[in-house]
């Protein structure tokens, strides 16, 4: 697979080696959080957001699920995220998990995760997997190509941010998820519906359904609300 020029750094996972994008806050320290890519790759929005989280104080870390690939057609990051196996990308996450809290720059014995798309899909399968190692989880609009695990490990706070006319997760779809994980986990999560599309969050605007205006908005909780549980 091709070399993807945002990567500058590589961490062991599951006896082999992922790579991923590092952004460190001017501070030098701060809360770990993994950022967790869309369906197009490791973009220079996954980067841009992964700068975005450096500059309010965390150390931010994006794995690159897809080795290098990165796309801007709608085929073919369908092609490439059905091709992923769920958990594969589980094992790489966790490597960025160990990771961060491994890394000298991190302050606290919990990361935050957050994800868009297939990565909004990736961030719950993630805190269910590795339980009170993440302290806060968000969720942008997740969707994942298969029946999530069970969630009875997690722990984590959720707050979600999804689209009132997002077709690939529905308010309906996001209510039954929303039961489903308290039921599983006793964890109620704050999932909250935005008057627009799925990928409203990305400016890059691949399905024109790009919504400045709820962005901030989504983005605004999501900082509060990771300042708020990491610290």
């Amino acid at each position: 697979m091709p070399d993807n020029p945002l990567q500058n750094v590589s961490f062991p996972s599951n006896g082999r080696t992922a790579h991923g994008y590092l952004a460190l806050p001017e501070s030098g320290s701060g809360p770990g959080v993994v950022v967790i890519q869309e369906w197009w790759g490791l973009t220079s929005h996954i980067a841009d957001v992964t700068n975005r989280l450096a500059a309010e104080g965390f150390v931010a870390l994006a794995p690159d699920l897809y080795g290098g690939t990165t796309t801007h057609d709608s085929d073919e990051a369908g092609k490439l995220m059905s091709e992923l196996p769920v958990q594969q990308a589980a094992t790489d996450l966790a490597g960025a998990v160990d990771f961060l809290l491994g890394h000298d720059a991190v302050v606290g014995e919990k990361v935050g995760a957050v994800g868009f798309c297939m990565g909004g899909g990736f961030v719950l399968v993630l805190a269910a997997q590795q339980g009170d190692r993440i302290g806060a989880a968000v969720p942008f609009y997740g969707v994942l190509g298969e029946d999530y695990p069970s969630f009875e490990k997690l722990t984590a706070p959720l707050l979600g941010h999804f689209g009132e006319e997002d077709e690939m997760a529905t308010p309906d779809a996001v209510e039954e998820l929303a039961e489903r994980i308290e039921k599983e986990s006793g964890v109620r999560p704050d999932f909250r519906i935005y008057p627009a599309g799925h990928a409203f969050f990305n400016e890059e605007n691949h399905l024109g359904t790009y919504d400045p205006e709820q962005a901030v908005k989504a983005w605004s909780a999501t900082r509060d609300f990771l300042r708020a549980k990491l610290g």
